[in-house]
């Protein structure tokens, strides 16, 4: 925690929350309308206040709501208590657990848990539930409890965890090597034209929406990092098609952002405009259809199927597969039938 601290004013102890370094394209912006672009779940007269009370800075010095910020303006956000996912808290949290040894265990995540705490989800994460059923789990190089890899908040699927520090070596080596084996499946929007096909392309913060992730097509290194996914179609249902997806890196919302950059953006990913009709009719009836496969699924359709991994004492190839939960088996389902249906007609 102690690379956290930062000396403020009058000698008094600060913990750095936030930390954002200005594009070189920034155009001059208020400080306050800055950070609202970049924090999450965050309120302008949170961040008015949080400049008001001298904790927002811009390259070290302590800065008021009106500051315009400017490219490579190092901007920060620092306060007197750790941030609260320093904090971790034990949660008697139920765990769907797949596979355990003395050495690791695989958990079936579910659609709506978040891995980790972070801004806004301080509770209620995998991590909290993992503390809370094992004891002694060895950091990773984020100070995280087990955690070999993760995935998004609204993915479901699996993950594995390591239980011993030669375990987490082990495995993260594997998972920095592309050993590792990882395949999602995905819905998405629109027919996908090749039967299967490679992505590439660096990815990198968006920047102009720091909640979002983007692709950068020059190979410039200061633009994100290579990203590789191989996808396969599984089946066509006319105005979307199910995809198997098979990671090569394991980027920030990776498959998510690279289906979006060919145009197959995943279906309700609410995050990256999913979450609206991109392909199909304007007939009223079509929507009501889309309407309800969105409650249904109220989620981006992307689930972590198949997870394989050498296990790290026995040398032993091991692979687990975790089927397609029920929200996105009855999206599916429902869109079978409208596609049967619209060929008939």
């Amino acid at each position: 925690m102690e690379e956290n601290k930062i000396e403020g004013p009058e000698n008094e102890d600060l913990y750095e929350h936030f930390r954002f370094v200005a594009q070189k394209g920034q155009q001059p912006l208020r400080v306050d309308k800055y950070l609202m672009n970049y924090i999450e779940n965050a309120t302008r007269s949170k961040i008015q206040q949080a400049a008001k009370d001298g904790n927002i800075y811009a390259n070290d010095i302590a800065v008021k709501s009106n500051y315009k910020v400017k490219p490579d303006d190092v901007v920060t956000v620092l306060f007197k208590h750790p941030p609260y996912e320093l904090l971790l808290v034990p949660e008697d949290i139920p765990l769907d657990i797949v596979y355990e040894d003395d050495d690791l265990l695989v958990v079936n995540k579910p659609a709506g848990m978040v891995v980790h705490p972070g801004h806004g989800n301080y509770s209620g994460t995998l991590i909290n539930a993992l503390i809370f059923h094992f004891d002694n789990l060895p950091n990773n190089s984020s100070n995280r409890p087990g955690l070999v890899h993760r995935i998004d908040k609204d993915t479901s699927g699996l993950l594995v965890v390591a239980k011993t520090e030669e375990a987490m070596t082990h495995l993260a080596k594997q998972f920095f090597n592309k050993t590792s084996e990882r395949e999602y499946i995905a819905l998405v929007w629109g027919d996908v034209k090749d039967e299967e096909g490679t992505i590439e392309g660096n990815i990198g913060r968006h920047p102009k929406n720091r909640l979002q992730n983007t692709v950068f097509e020059d190979d410039d290194e200061n633009n994100g990092k290579p990203a590789v996914t191989h996808y396969k179609v599984i089946e066509r249902l006319g105005y979307v098609t199910l995809l198997s997806c098979k990671l090569e890196t394991g980027r920030t919302h990776q498959i998510r952002v690279h289906l979006k950059y060919i145009g197959h953006t995943l279906f309700n990913d609410e995050r990256y405009g999913g979450d609206r009709i991109l392909k199909g009719t304007t007939f009223s009836k079509y929507k009501q259809f889309v309407d309800n496969c969105f409650k249904i699924l109220p989620r981006q359709a992307l689930h972590a199927r198949t997870l394989g991994f050498i296990h790290p004492t026995t040398g032993k190839m091991m692979r687990f597969d975790s089927p397609i939960p029920e929200d996105i088996e009855k999206c599916i389902e429902k869109w079978q039938k409208y596609s049967v249906n619209s060929t008939n007609q």
